[in-house]
C-alpha cells in the first residue's frame, strides 16, 4: 500500500488557517455591534452658536462684526460668497445626540438676514405671537 507522506503534513496547517481566518471574521464583526459596557465619549464638532450669540445679530451689520460675534464659519463655501453656515453637532459613538444649524446670509457686505434650528426664546415667542395678533387685526 502507498500512503502519500505530504499529507500528514498538510493536515494541520488548514485547520489552524481556517482557525486564523474565522478569528479574523469574529473580530471585524465585533466592530459594528460594539462591545457591551465600552463607555464612547461625546464628539462635540462644529461652531458652538448659542442664543444669545444670535440675539446680538442685526440686519445691516458687516461681515467683520459677524464674524466677531459667531467666529469664523465652518463652512464659507466660494461659490456661495454671500453665505455662511455654522454647523454644529454631539455625538456619542454612531448616535446623533444634537445638531444645530445657523445660515446667515449677506447682501454685498452687509448682514441680510439668517436663518437657525435652536429654538427661540422666549422674548422671540412674544414678538411672533403680537406680529401674529396685529397681523389678524389688521385683517378684519
Amino acid at each position: 500500500m502507498f500512503t502519500p507522506q505530504h499529507s500528514k503534513t498538510a493536515s494541520p496547517a488548514r485547520p489552524l488557517a481556517l482557525l486564523a481566518a474565522l478569528s479574523v471574521a469574529l473580530l471585524t464583526g465585533c466592530g459594528s455591534w460594539g462591545f457591551p459596557g465600552v463607555y464612547r465619549i461625546n464628539v462635540e464638532q462644529g461652531n458652538i452658536v448659542t442664543q444669545e450669540m444670535i440675539d446680538q445679530l442685526k440686519p445691516g451689520m458687516t461681515r467683520r462684526q459677524v464674524r466677531y460675534i459667531l467666529g469664523t464659519p465652518l463652512v464659507e463655501d466660494p461659490f456661495h460668497s454671500a453665505r455662511w453656515e455654522y454647523l454644529y453637532m454631539l455625538r456619542n459613538g454612531n448616535d446623533t445626540l444634537r445638531e444645530q444649524r445657523l445660515t446667515v446670509y449677506f447682501e454685498g457686505d452687509k448682514l441680510l438676514r439668517y436663518t437657525s434650528t435652536l429654538p427661540p426664546t422666549e422674548a422671540e415667542e412674544e414678538a411672533g405671537e403680537n406680529a401674529d395678533a396685529v397681523a389678524s387685526a389688521a385683517e378684519s
